[in-house]
């Protein structure tokens, strides 16, 4: 071979090694390296649930924080990158749209609210990015199934039905309903009259506010007309404390209940005197006993880590694990649809005192519901 055939062939075969250098990259999922997983949220940081977000988001970050210490998931160290929607549902979509197209996550976690996690939905399937353990139990993440959402909180409908079984156990028949409009309340409400029904009971008051600019006043007043003995509020916790403030500031004495969105100590502190006696609905085991294995390993994180030990950290602890779940299951060629199918592999699994199961035909997860109280130390009692 000549010396100018050997200088020619020379580029040539770098050209052939660099094509297929770049084609090895391209096979690579975005958000993946040999070193971290990258994993977006949009939340709301600030405005109307910056309090129980706050708490939810240091569980996970415990979490997190613990397996990175640990070498990560084959080597490869979770990184969170955050944007805050403020609690708007419009802009929920344009952090989710930028994270995935901008910042190049592999995928996304714990959103929280109704109509901020349905303004993603469209770019989740455009995209083909799974969302795990969206922070909401509204049923129409639930059914149909969608591939990209992996549920691990019960459904809002089976806590509303919990509630109406409760007062109706207890003698209190004349049950109101006060829900934000928007798609949260909806489907509140469909459980609520769902339940009502099953249990042969007629509302005493179904009321809506807006989820904007509630008027406060007019919701009160309309409940202490009423013959309701037994309320069910559903909306975001800032809203809520005001009308049960207002309720009480008239001496009113009606029995309150409101769901797990709101299972938090700064729901607790906002409330002040008036927290004592408030039901609460939770979907997740009480962070504060030792007798599950679940339990033992969110008090020793919780206090490495500086997290309350809250029920609102604990979903947020328990959302992370499941998330390092399945990404160990899908194994070290990491790929967004590897992850859907390892998640789909999970059958009745134990997370230490949750059991959640997933299938091609149901991303459920979790169907635990429990009723607390407020007692007078300012601590959820079971």
């Amino acid at each position: 071979m000549s010396r100018l055939q050997r200088a020619w062939r020379l580029p040539r075969i770098l050209s052939l090694c660099t094509l297929l250098t770049l084609s090895g990259h391209s096979q690579a999922e975005e958000g993946v390296t040999d070193n971290s997983i990258l994993i977006g949220q949009t939340v709301g940081l600030t405005g109307q649930i910056a309090g129980p977000v706050k708490e939810m988001n240091a569980g996970a970050a415990a979490y997190f924080n613990q397996i990175n210490k640990n070498g990560g998931i084959n080597g490869r160290k979770i990184e969170l990158r955050i944007l805050d929607d403020k609690f708007d549902p419009a802009t929920a979509a344009s952090n989710a749209e930028a994270l995935i197209k901008k910042e190049h996550v592999f995928a996304l976690f714990q959103c929280r609210g109704t109509p901020h996690t349905q303004a993603i939905l469209p770019i989740l399937l455009a995209n083909k990015v799974p969302l795990v353990a969206p922070s909401t139990g509204a049923a129409v993440f639930h059914s149909p199934v969608n591939r990209y959402i992996f549920n691990v909180r019960a459904k809002y409908q089976d806590e509303v039905k919990k509630a109406v079984e409760q007062f109706s156990t207890i003698g209190l028949k004349d049950i109101a309903l006060v829900h934000v409009d928007d798609t949260f309340g909806g489907d509140g409400l469909d459980g609520f009259n769902t339940a009502m029904g099953h249990f042969k009971l007629k509302p005493s008051l179904i009321s809506k506010y807006d989820r904007a600019k509630p008027d406060i006043p007019k919701t009160v007043d309309e409940l202490i007309k009423s013959p309701a003995k037994a309320l069910i509020i559903i909306g975001s916790a800032t809203t809520v404390v005001d009308i049960i403030r207002g309720l009480r500031a008239k001496g009113s004495t009606i029995q309150i209940m409101t769901l797990s969105n709101n299972s938090s100590q700064s729901f607790i502190d906002s409330l002040g005197p008036v927290a004592t006696g408030i039901m609460v609905s939770q979907i997740m085991p009480a962070p504060h006993l030792v007798s599950s294995t679940l339990g033992q390993e969110f008090k020793t994180m919780a206090k490495e880590n500086g997290v309350p030990t809250s029920y609102a950290a604990m979903e947020g602890f328990v959302s992370a694990k499941l998330l390092v779940e399945g990404l160990k299951r899908a194994g070290k060629g990491l790929t967004r649809d590897g992850l859907i199918r390892a998640l789909e592999s999970m059958h009745k699994v134990d997370l230490g005192g949750v059991t959640v199961t997933y299938s091609e035909r149901d991303h459920s997860g979790s169907e635990f519901v429990d009723l607390t109280m407020i007692g007078r130390d300012g601590k959820f009692l079971r």
